[in-house]
């Protein structure tokens, strides 16, 4: 088998070629990222969208681990006894401080 320069460059580079189908409406929407001129081709789009949502799958991996610890904690509380009874305020204050957590 002949080594060609796009062989050479992949493995220089550690590029993976890989063919990848899309919908006409993605189609279009890469091929409108490259003409803004902010990327120099459609496997920069799709790199980049790809970095997003590994980011993106990334951070939310970590909230459920977050999600689960806390889950863990409040059931071992449970288990000990320590608990409070739900009513209307307590409930609003647990949605106020939510709130203010998520707002800043």
């Amino acid at each position: 088998m002949q080594t060609t320069e796009i062989d050479k460059a992949c493995y220089w580079l550690k590029v993976t070629i890989m063919n990848v189908s899309l919908t006409p409406e993605l189609e279009n929407w890469v091929h409108s990222k490259v003409k803004t001129g902010l990327y120099g081709s459609s496997s920069e789009v799709v790199r980049d969208a790809l970095r997003l949502l590994y980011q993106f799958e990334e951070e939310k991996a970590k909230k459920l681990a977050s999600l689960q610890s806390e889950l863990l904690l409040g059931l071992k509380q449970l288990d000990k006894g320590r608990s409070e009874s739900m009513d209307h305020n307590f409930a609003e204050k647990i949605k106020r401080s939510g709130r203010e957590r998520k707002h800043g």
